[in-house]
């Protein structure tokens, strides 16, 4: 009767420590990486609401195109964790040199596409002209650090996979003190050096241009370029890579790897991008509600998403655990893994409710004065209460899912989940209500659509991890992803 439970326990005792140890530099690296969008918002919207608006819809386009590349290239992490777990090094390296072509050629389109199709993407969405040639030029800067911040992705992918998750907090960090001193100086130019110097500063630093947007372009992509360096110095040169030789005899392309990688990590940047997409696609669709209810949406949006980095790093950290053990040809044992990461989840999303109902008050009041977007923004948040199980418990099953290299199953259910449920349904739920019993809830209707959304993901994701876990253990599915 108790043998579960006890399993559960005894896992927990080994499975802590190692979980923590990946989990928390990948939550800093999120953090630190999320820093640098909030310095680009807070220095351009100090210069002109010209420039802010420049940003802001820029980065619209050219994150959701990041964030794509960033989940492809995941890709790679259970491919390397199962690879180290088997302790089959000599298979990395080839592996790795294929996901940075593959992250080369995802860079370059990206930086195509923000040079090229941007135009009638504003034309679309009818951006104010000033605004849209703001933009287009900040837009062309980002561009030339697209492949920078593919290729820093893919050598962080396999750094998380070789359990090493620390470098990328630090190079993140060294990314956002780039950043901030580049942002000022390029967005703000002589004048912004001499307000913050005075007037001793030397007469061609005092005359520097202020770039606004398209200078806050230029410290994005010099920021990802550099986290790029930093991040292959550090293979080149520590310890802890030299059994895998990384940066010794090029490989060249070989389609099956890129198959493979292709096969376990686009599913997971599709995913990811629906996601991000689904809360763009609720905005544009509350915004015709009115500036208080845009506000409360955004507020309540930002706050729970910045909490959301604790389930998001336990995932990505259950990930390279499950991978490990896999590669070590225990699968048994991988599936107590899982089951104990679950349940770590579930005391994270306790923790982000109670951080929710002490802190939601003050928190909001730090984001605006406003007591009528105070007052709906709390409302949101605690709905965002309620859906904090299903969000942690969703995350933290795609994340051991990815594990076993089944990725495939986890797109067709956010797109059904997060389109069908929490999309088509917070919408109908929005704007009509249910069934003439309940009026139409606006805002609120779309957020109970996304706790609807979360929840029937969390329910199809546990009952595939049930059956695909246990599948591996008792030896009816290949668990190392060769079918």
């Amino acid at each position: 009767m108790f043998t579960p439970l006890a399993r559960l326990l005894t896992t927990g005792r080994r499975e802590t420590r190692p979980l923590l140890a990946l989990a928390l530099p990948i939550c800093g690296a999120q953090l630190a990486q999320a820093g640098m969008s909030v310095a680009d918002v807070m220095m351009t919207g100090r210069l002109s609401a010209t420039d802010l608006a420049a940003v802001s819809v820029g980065s619209s386009l050219w994150l959701p195109l990041m964030l794509f590349m960033t989940g492809t290239l995941m890709g790679l992490t259970p491919i390397v964790a199962q690879l180290l777990g088997g302790r089959r090094l000599t298979e990395i390296r080839p592996n790795v040199h294929q996901a940075l072509w593959v992250a080369l050629v995802l860079g370059i389109a990206a930086a195509a596409l923000l040079w090229f199709a941007v135009q009638p993407i504003f034309v679309l969405m009818a951006v104010p002209e000033e605004v849209a040639s703001r933009s287009a030029a900040y837009l062309a800067a980002v561009a030339f650090g697209m492949p920078g911040a593919a290729l820093f992705q893919a050598l962080r992918a396999f750094s998380d996979g070789m359990n090493h998750t620390r470098p990328s907090l630090w190079i993140s960090l060294i990314g956002l003190a780039v950043n901030i001193p580049s942002n000022y100086v390029l967005i703000h130019g002589g004048d912004g050096l001499t307000a913050l110097f005075g007037d001793g500063l030397p007469a061609w630093v005092q005359a520097l241009p202020a770039l606004g947007a398209l200078g806050c372009g230029i410290a994005t992509a010099l920021s990802l370029w550099t986290m790029c360096l930093a991040m292959a110095l550090y293979t080149r040169r520590a310890s802890a890579y030299r059994e895998v030789s990384l940066w010794h005899s090029p490989t060249p392309p070989r389609l099956k790897m890129i198959g493979e990688l292709l096969h376990v990590g686009v599913p997971i940047g599709v995913a990811i991008f629906v996601e991000v997409t689904l809360f763009t696609v609720i905005a544009l669709l509350i915004a015709s509600l009115g500036e208080i209810t845009v506000a409360a949406h955004q507020v309540a949006l930002n706050y729970t998403s910045i909490l959301f980095m604790l389930p998001l790093s336990l995932s990505m950290a259950l990930t390279v655990r499950v991978g490990n053990t896999l590669g070590q040809g225990r699968p048994a044992l991988a599936r107590q893994v899982a089951t104990f990461g679950i349940a770590a989840s579930v005391m994270v999303a306790l923790l982000n409710s109670a951080l929710l109902w002490f802190t939601a008050q003050p928190v909001i009041a730090l984001y605006t004065h406003d007591a009528a977007v105070q007052r709906l923004a709390l409302s949101l948040v605690l709905l965002a209460m309620i859906f904090q199980l299903s969000d942690s418990l969703q995350v933290n099953l795609a994340g051991a899912l990815r594990g076993y290299r089944d990725t495939r199953i986890i797109m067709l259910i956010t797109l059904a989940s997060y389109w069908l449920v929490g999309l088509a349904g917070g919408h109908w739920l929005g704007t009509r209500g249910l069934l003439g019993v309940i009026e139409p809830m606006g805002v609120h209707g779309y957020w109970v659509g996304l706790i609807g959304g979360l929840t029937v993901a969390a329910l199809l994701l546990g009952e595939r991890l049930r059956r695909i876990s246990a599948a591996a253990a008792e030896g009816s599915y290949d668990a190392l992803g060769v079918r």
